[in-house]
């Protein structure tokens, strides 16, 4: 951890932007917030632009990355996709994946992203069989995430069959612990680090058998870990668990001791009202990723009448389609345009404040996301002089970062009072773009 003095030209201080803002850093933290100080104080980096928090990208898959350009194109449904997406899983080794990963989460540094939930669910080899080290994937991931110097929580994932009363397929072996009880074994091995929390999933109420529920969740709660669940992502899901099981996946989920605070449910996208309640009522929260839901062609969840009803608002990539969380807050907003026919359901504020202290929330890390003392020293700063950008108005900075900047427009990026990024070049991965290209071609043999 670092210690020094960042100015920054414009700073968005979650209910406003402040130009020449002094921040002191220390051990990691904001140790002082200083605004009114229009010039830089000797020996302090300068921030350029407009500077957020740290986003918080709170649904990852790192290996979907490799599936960008070569899936997008052409009919088929998620379920065909599925099937693409498990032939990349297949080829996957803990020295492939990891390199694949330190690539991905380096492009996400670029982005302006400085922490990550990875949902992490390929843990053994071919057939099932466990590696050496159980926990060789996950344990991949955590280097991924320090090498490209940001933050990561490993959202170790139970996976355990592949539809209601279904055993896994050949492709979902490598997913399977056998049982939760065994799941639960092959995590409490995981160790946190600085950069590093754990945190638990249930894959989806089709993958982890009713009876196997509560102990995920038990897990979970004993630890005070974030739990996350992909939740109605598809109506056939919906169909397929009032079949077995005669109500949603959310009551399901809500019977058997899923939902709370400390639960985040992804995409929420095909809810009826009670459903909403219960989440709301719960305070479990929502991970939209409106690229991902787009792209599969999942459809618009009912993040407005979520929150609404109580439920905590995050953002992810998803599947990295495109990796942009100031297009996934732009696309909530307009996404509701588009089925309302209405404007203006989020002020560009409450956006921000989903991509990230409520982005950093969901992920365990309650003193990140936002800029104050004490919290992480965290920050991204996105340039107002580009072609996006140019002609915006600084005071309307959180406008600005929504609805006109995007990922290439992130100019520096600070983790822990380190610069991980430096006038738009990573300081730790040279090359991002031809690592990500190696990686992926590796992949595709």
């Amino acid at each position: 951890m670092t210690k020094g003095t960042y100015w920054l030209e414009h700073a968005w201080l979650g209910t406003c932007v402040e130009p020449g803002v002094t921040v002191e850093v220390a051990d990691g933290r904001i140790g002082a917030v200083r605004t009114g100080t229009p010039t830089p104080p000797p020996g302090a980096e300068v921030l350029r632009g407009l500077t957020l928090p740290g986003l918080a990208n709170a649904h990852s898959h790192a290996f979907h990355r490799a599936l960008r350009g070569t899936v997008q194109v052409g009919s088929g449904t998620f379920w065909t996709w599925r099937e693409v997406m498990y032939s990349v899983a297949d080829r996957l080794t803990p020295e492939t994946y990891h390199a694949l990963a330190r690539a991905v989460y380096a492009e996400m540094a670029l982005a302006g992203i400085t922490c990550v939930g990875e949902f992490h669910y390929v843990h053994h080899a071919h057939g099932g069989t466990p590696y050496a080290d159980p926990n060789a994937m996950g344990e991949a991931l955590i280097a991924a995430a320090a090498e490209a110097g940001i933050r990561i929580t490993l959202l170790d994932t139970c996976y355990l069959s592949s539809g209601f009363g279904e055993p896994p397929t050949a492709h979902q072996l490598r997913f399977s612990d056998g049982d939760a009880e065994a799941w639960a074994e092959r995590c409490a091995v995981l160790k946190e680090r600085d950069h590093a929390r754990i945190g638990a999933a249930i894959h989806s109420v089709r993958a982890v058998p009713a009876g196997q529920l509560a102990t995920v969740a038990r897990w979970a709660e004993e630890r005070r870990a974030p739990l996350h669940v992909h939740l109605s992502e598809q109506t056939a899901e919906n169909d397929a668990c009032l079949a077995a099981h005669g109500r949603t996946p959310t009551r399901l989920l809500a019977d058997h001791g899923v939902l709370g605070p400390r639960t985040t449910g992804v995409h929420n996208t095909h809810l009826t009202d009670e459903d909403i309640a219960l989440l709301g009522d719960s305070g479990t929260g929502t991970c939209m990723c409106p690229t991902t839901e787009r792209d599969l062609a999942d459809g618009i969840g009912p993040a407005v009448a979520l929150q609404r009803a109580g439920s905590p608002l995050s953002l992810g990539s998803d599947s990295h389609a495109v990796i942009d969380l100031l297009e996934e807050a732009r696309a909530m907003e307009l996404n509701e345009r588009l089925r309302s026919r209405t404007r203006g359901h989020w002020t560009a504020a409450a956006l921000l404040r989903a991509a990230t202290a409520d982005g950093h929330a969901a992920l365990g890390w309650d003193d990140a996301g936002t800029i104050e003392p004490g919290a992480l020293a965290d920050l991204t700063t996105i340039a107002l002089d580009s072609v996006r950008t140019a002609g915006t108005l600084p005071r309307l900075g959180a406008e600005t970062a929504v609805f006109a900047a995007g990922a290439a427009d992130v100019r520096h990026t600070v983790v822990g009072g380190r610069h991980v990024v430096r006038d738009g070049v990573h300081t730790l991965v040279p090359h991002v773009p031809q690592a990500l290209a190696a990686a992926v071609e590796a992949l595709r043999g």
